[in-house]
């Protein structure tokens, strides 16, 4: 980890996604030291200090952002107005970059509860950074200096790879997609595996070829400078049985359901901005 990261990393909350990045970070070359947590939760507390020595692990908001640089709220999005204003005044002096994971909450709305004028990056981190796979839409508000973004940029590369949008507005989009997404592939997995069981095969081999299916395709997808249409004209012979399979899934209009998901999904979020005053 480079030299990007030279203060200490408060995080307001300590739920999955905080672990997520806590555990990327110490991977990366974090010291624990350097993080402290604020965890209401007394058996979250416990496992995060047992899980992460030298971790700091308190109980006060307070605490945990005093003296830090960076400040990570990791609450859900309902309780993020009543944390940024019991840490606003506290901002106002020590004027941390702040990094919000909080599905939602617009960055002019955080600004209302916590203080204008300071660095600010909203983040969309998905599911798979707890296995340092993920990815992470960004949206820095405006004046943010570039070492702020910088710095924001390094602490979500420790869990995966990161994206900048330059319009807040896109954020929607990228919920409904790489934030929801996961459980579009898991639903794909899981009627895989149905499909396998349907045509005969013992569950747990339907599991193995399902899972390795889906992995084996997003490696080549990654891997290869074609794009997803050509990689699956590769693998259609005409005539064959992966052309016979398509067909019923074109038939069904795949395609079509999939843009009614994701704009289904990108309503929602923005419906759930508009609800906590976005």
């Amino acid at each position: 980890m480079s030299e990007t990261l030279p203060g200490a990393i408060a995080f307001i909350g300590g739920g999955n996604m905080a672990r997520a990045l806590i555990a990327g970070l110490i991977a990366s070359g974090c010291a624990a030291p350097k993080l402290r947590v604020s965890e209401p939760d007394r058996d979250r507390r416990a496992a995060l200090a047992r899980d992460f020595p030298g971790l700091t692990v308190v109980s006060d908001n307070q605490q945990a952002a005093a003296g830090a640089d960076c400040w990570i709220l990791a609450v859900k999005p309902q309780q993020m107005a009543a944390v940024a204003s019991g840490l606003a005044p506290l901002a106002l002096s020590v004027r941390p970059l702040v990094v919000s994971l909080a599905a939602g909450v617009r960055i002019g709305t955080l600004n209302q509860w916590l203080g204008r004028n300071l660095d600010m990056v909203r983040s969309m981190p998905n599911r798979a950074a707890m296995f340092r796979a993920g990815i992470t839409g960004l949206c820095a508000a405006p004046g943010t200096t570039g070492a702020a973004r910088s710095r924001a940029e390094e602490l979500f590369q420790a869990v995966g790879d990161t994206v900048w949008l330059e319009r807040e507005s896109d954020m929607d989009a990228v919920t409904a997609i790489s934030g929801s997404g996961p459980a579009y592939v898991f639903l794909l997995i899981e009627m895989l595996e149905a499909a396998a069981v349907a045509e005969g095969l013992a569950a747990d081999v339907a599991r193995r070829l399902a899972l390795a299916t889906v992995v084996g395709a997003a490696v080549t997808a990654r891997g290869s400078t074609d794009d997803a249409a050509t990689l699956r004209a590769q693998v259609t012979s005409p005539g064959g049985t992966t052309a016979a399979a398509l067909a019923v899934l074109e038939a069904a209009d795949l395609r079509g359901i999939f843009l009614q998901a994701v704009h289904a999904g990108r309503r929602r979020a923005a419906e759930l901005a508009a609800a906590t005053g976005g």
